[in-house]
């Protein structure tokens, strides 16, 4: 049987889960940039994906999905202007993006995203 390894588990949920060859992210908010404007919490989700992703045995080279959520559509640009750095060459995820209402009002941006290890 394949052991399921949670990370930062919660009694809600986890920041990570990992099973077998996979990597499944929780929704990430920008927590150390709550307020502040798209694009610094684009920039501290993905460097919190990054993280989470290391202590689960992967990277950004090994998306496989993601999804994106946003409380303006108008900042689609600004937010993708961040992401299209961040991405790494030829390792694009299948991706989706949708405008939503998150949480809680702080948070402008939500990244989930699947990984293979």
């Amino acid at each position: 049987m394949t052991e399921i390894k949670r990370i930062s588990p919660g009694q809600r949920m986890s920041q990570a889960v990992v099973h077998g060859n996979l990597v499944f992210l929780a929704g990430q908010v920008a927590q150390r940039a709550a307020g502040a404007p798209v694009a610094e919490q684009t920039k501290d989700i993905l460097a919190r994906i990054d993280e989470l992703l290391a202590e689960a045995g992967s990277d950004k080279t090994k998306l496989l999905s993601a999804t994106i959520w946003l409380t303006d559509i108008a900042t689609y640009n600004e937010m993708n202007e961040l992401w299209d750095a961040w991405v790494a060459p030829g390792a694009a995820p299948a991706r989706a993006c949708v405008e939503a209402r998150l949480a809680a009002p702080q948070f402008t941006v939500e990244i989930a995203v699947v990984a293979a290890r």
